[in-house]
């Protein structure tokens, strides 16, 4: 028989699988000889049963009743027993601590009979009628599904009648009546009486707990926080203990440190006279732990005592809730705290230097994610502030500026010095010299993976996205909602760690975590506050150790000298993506034009012939900042009708012209050239390598500035490394003629300098075949760097632009996404085509180097699956840097690497 039902004396704080983490800690404690109230917990496997079947085991009512013999035999008392009764507690309990789930149900057992055997046995009458009313108003709101009001307007009509400002201020009699009346809602809002059979009430409350973890309150919290679906929840069976006896009772929360900022002490809050969820409901204001200490100084003292002994044990801050019963202290339940970023880095370097934990434990403890929390700047929440809106918290941070409604206009002001905030329905390439100049970004469209989203978090702006809400009228430059009108030069603050859009200026607090990453410890902690200072510390501590301890390398994406310069201070071992393309925006688009109007080679060479200082300049100088580490430049890969007018306006402008009788050549030509070049997919079209084949001197010209520029460097004395890699490579052949021209431009460039040129030729894996090809690429290629954004999509069929905003929500609500395929890397799909091509293109030349550069390279749990997978290095927008080197380093410590793989 399985076995679905556990005491709490038989267990431990390991078994959160089986025991959910509530149940694993009840047995802990149990385990330590800390005064728990007995009781039991039916398995998360009872609930998983539940669940796939839609009804119990068969053997788990059998379990359930044993389980309350021995229980009731431990405590000399019987469930619901007209004499002395036994209560009971029913709480969910989950492996992860998950507000979504089921409220405790309290009180269980009491029915019209045991109701006057308690007042008999305790004495109070009072106590007991508060219990009563508690049970049924728990009950017919967690079970019965009653909205939680009806009783609450019921309550507040008592209260108003007997002129009392709390409820502790009602009577017995009162509370009888409430009692009555609270029978009555529940009667007419099920159309059945309470029950009033004791076990009946257990296993309707069970069977509640594990109806609980399919809410659409636990769903959607279990994708935010990628837990998965399938666990189930345990259901925990705890005896009563009561903190409404009076003033020599009561209830109360505490932390083993603050949980805000992680400074050693005693934080928490108490209440007498009060049970279960009072003190975190705000039904009455709390006393401190030192009024408590006051009020109580045996039970304070135990306490004490329990909280460092839990600490000490845990390694770490504890969360407990406890109860005292007329000067007696239970424990009711203890976990490891939840905590602030802030106060995440403090402990863990705190309990280092307590000697509780190693420095490797310390890593373990922290996340990349709350790393980032930490390098965002902060609204002052003190300050008051008037909302606009809200959309999607898509790039966190804070930022304040005046309101632009186009990229022009955005690097117009910002060049005066104003900060501007871009406001557009949505964001296309066009835009990334305003996004550039902009200090926030804030959309109308577009989810977390749109362009705007991917693009500010890799430049580390502050976003805000799909704020529907918002009706955008670019040409007349305004915005409203909700009746607030936004005209050009007004001042916005948007906050992408919220998604709140305010009118006007908040102040912003900076983060001292950026100043040290920028300028160094000593610059950061000089002047600061003992706890900015404190925090500061940690995070070089944590961060310095996870260097020494991470096997993959981080590099950065970056496009420019600065990128680049901002990526070195941050930590970054390289470039692993310069995106050449970004290079010809602005001022040089006309340059590119030409060359793609030209009507014979000689015009095409010219053309050329001008772009190739421009392109020896740029990157002479991301050589010069990246000296002595790698760069790896991919060569140009968009459509080539990105950098042409849009096709609309310019049959628009030749039609006018014809109109007047002027016709205009140039945009003729230039209509010509966009029809010639339109496709329905560009994405999917001439791009890539495919540019390289078709359109002569494109790639030898940026290959020849390369070359050049690592020339320039080495006879300057420095110490290029330049790595050349080839886009959108899908047959080995491709990668062969690209090859064979580039060795050639490398060489005559080396002779003509004098010099014996090697620079890696690569390339990047971002279709499936080719990385179910890689055995034969890997012949061509001395390094794979994976980009994974254009693998994602290829390899799922979507264009990330248009299916986000199309049915991206649905997929994420009805569970076929956890979290978007574009955000962390599809493991099973997208992961195996990486695994693949690891592997075989290694197993095809040993030496070949893997990378990747695609924006999942700088998220946290990708990273875990790169580490496995045996790559060498991740690249990241320079702003992720430091949190790739921290998720590096823990992925070292929690996972080895695939056998196969590395």
């Amino acid at each position: 028989m399985t076995s679905y039902v556990f005491d709490f004396s038989h267990g431990d704080k390991d078994q959160k699988d089986l025991l959910g983490g509530k149940g694993a800690n009840l047995a802990e404690m149990t385990r330590l000889g800390l005064p728990v109230p007995p009781g039991f917990t039916i398995t998360t496997e009872a609930c998983r049963h539940y669940l796939a079947q839609g009804s119990e085991p068969q053997d788990l009512r059998l379990q359930v009743t044993m389980a309350l013999r021995r229980l009731e035999d431990q405590v000399g008392r019987r469930l619901g027993d007209s004499v002395d009764p036994l209560l009971v507690s029913v709480r969910s309990g989950a492996k992860f601590s998950m507000p979504g789930m089921m409220e405790t149900v309290l009180n269980v057992g009491l029915n019209d009979y045991s109701v006057l055997g308690l007042i008999e046995a305790s004495g109070d009458e009072r106590f007991v009628w508060d219990s009563y009313r508690r049970l049924i108003q728990m009950f017919g709101k967690t079970v019965l599904g009653i909205e939680g009001e009806a009783f609450a307007a019921a309550l507040d009509a008592a209260k108003q009648v007997k002129g009392a400002r709390s409820d502790v201020d009602l009577d017995a009699a009162d509370l009888k009546d409430l009692v009555g009346d609270f029978k009555e809602i529940v009667l007419k809002h099920t159309g059945r009486d309470f029950p009033q059979d004791p076990r009946e009430q257990l296993d309707l409350a069970t069977r509640s707990v594990f109806d609980s973890w399919n809410t659409d309150r636990a769903r959607l919290y279990r994708r935010r926080e990628r837990i998965a679906h399938d666990l189930g929840t345990a259901v925990n069976v705890c005896t009563m203990v009561f903190g409404n006896l009076g003033e020599t009772s009561g209830t109360g929360v505490c932390f083993t440190r603050d949980p805000a900022t992680g400074r050693p002490g005693v934080y928490g809050d108490y209440m007498t006279n009060a049970q279960g969820e009072d003190v975190v409901s705000g039904i009455r204001n709390t006393l401190s732990l030192d009024d408590f200490a006051a009020l109580d100084p045996a039970s304070y003292g135990e306490l004490r005592q329990i909280m460092r002994r839990l600490e000490t044990h845990y390694r770490d801050l504890c969360d407990i809730e406890f109860t005292v019963e007329r000067g007696k202290l239970w424990m009711l339940q203890t976990r490891v705290g939840k905590r602030t970023a802030g106060a995440a880095f403090r402990i863990a370097s705190a309990l280092v230097d307590e000697r509780l934990i190693t420095l490797d434990e310390a890593l373990e403890r922290v996340t990349g994610t709350q790393l980032a929390n930490l390098m965002f700047p902060q609204f002052d929440p003190g300050t008051a502030r008037t909302a606009l809106t809200r959309g999607m918290a898509a790039s966190p941070g804070a930022a304040v500026g005046r309101v632009v409604f186009d990229s022009p206009t955005a690097v117009e002001w910002a060049a005066r010095g104003e900060q501007v905030v871009l406001l557009r329905r949505e964001t296309n390439p066009e835009d990334l010299e305003g996004m550039l100049a902009s200090a926030g970004i804030l959309t109308s469209r577009g989810g977390k993976t749109s362009h705007a989203a991917v693009v500010a978090r890799g430049m580390g702006k502050t976003a805000v996205c799909g704020a529907d809400e918002l009706e955008v009228d670019s040409v007349a430059k305004y915005a409203q909602a909700g009746g607030v009108r936004v005209e050009e030069g007004d001042l916005l603050s948007i906050d992408g760690t919220t998604g709140e859009v305010f009118v006007g200026q908040v102040p912003v607090v900076p983060s001292p975590v950026v100043r040290y990453l920028e300028e160094g410890l000593d610059a950061a902690v000089e002047g600061a506050d003992e706890g900015t200072a404190d925090l500061v510390r940690a995070v070089d501590r944590i961060l310095g150790h996870a260097d020494a301890v991470r096997r993959l390398g981080v590099r950065a994406n970056a496009d420019t000298a600065d990128d680049a310069a901002r990526a070195r201070r941050m930590g970054a071992q390289g470039i692993g993506l310069c995106r050449t393309e970004h290079m010809f925006l602005g001022d040089r688009r006309v340059l590119i034009e030409r060359v793609i109007l030209a009507a014979t080679p000689a015009e095409r060479a010219s053309a050329l012939e001008a772009l190739l200082p421009m392109q020896r300049a740029d990157f002479t100088d991301l050589l010069e900042t990246m000296d002595g580490l790698p760069v790896t430049i991919r060569l140009l890969d968009p459509p080539l009708h990105e950098f042409l007018p849009d096709r609309a306006d310019l049959m628009v402008e030749v039609a006018r012209a014809e109109e007047r009788g002027e016709p205009d050549e140039r945009a003729i030509r230039m209509l010509a050239a966009v029809n010639r070049l339109h496709e329905s997919n560009p994405m999917l079209g001439l791009r890539g390598v495919r540019l390289g084949l078709t359109v002569p001197g494109l790639f030898s010209l940026q290959v020849r500035a390369i070359a050049e520029a690592v020339a320039a460097r080495i006879a300057a004395g420095g110490h290029p490394h330049a790595e050349i890699m080839i886009p959108l490579v899908g047959s080995v052949m491709e990668l062969h003629l690209i090859r064979d021209e580039t060795d050639g431009v490398v060489a005559q460039v080396g002779a003509d300098a004098g010099l014996d040129l090697t620079i890696p030729v690569g390339t990047m894996i971002e279709l499936p075949r080719a990385a179910l090809t890689a055995y034969r690429i890997a012949e061509a290629a001395e390094f794979f760097s994976f980009g994974t954004n254009d693998l994602t999509q290829t390899t799922w069929g979507f264009s990330r632009d248009d299916v986000e905003a199309a049915f991206f929500a649905a997929y994420l609500e009805k569970g076929v996404f956890t979290v978007s395929p574009f955000e962390s890397l599809d493991v099973d799909g997208v992961g195996r085509l990486v695994r693949i091509a690891a592997q075989e293109g290694r197993a095809a030349r040993p030496d070949l180097k893997l990378g990747v550069c695609g924006e999942h390279g700088g998220d946290p749990e990708s990273i875990h699956f790169f580490h496995r997978t045996g790559l060498d290095y991740v690249s990241c927008s320079p702003f992720r840097v430091p949190v790739a080197r921290l998720e590096a380093a823990r992925a070292t410590l929690t996972s080895g690497v695939d056998a196969a793989s590395a």
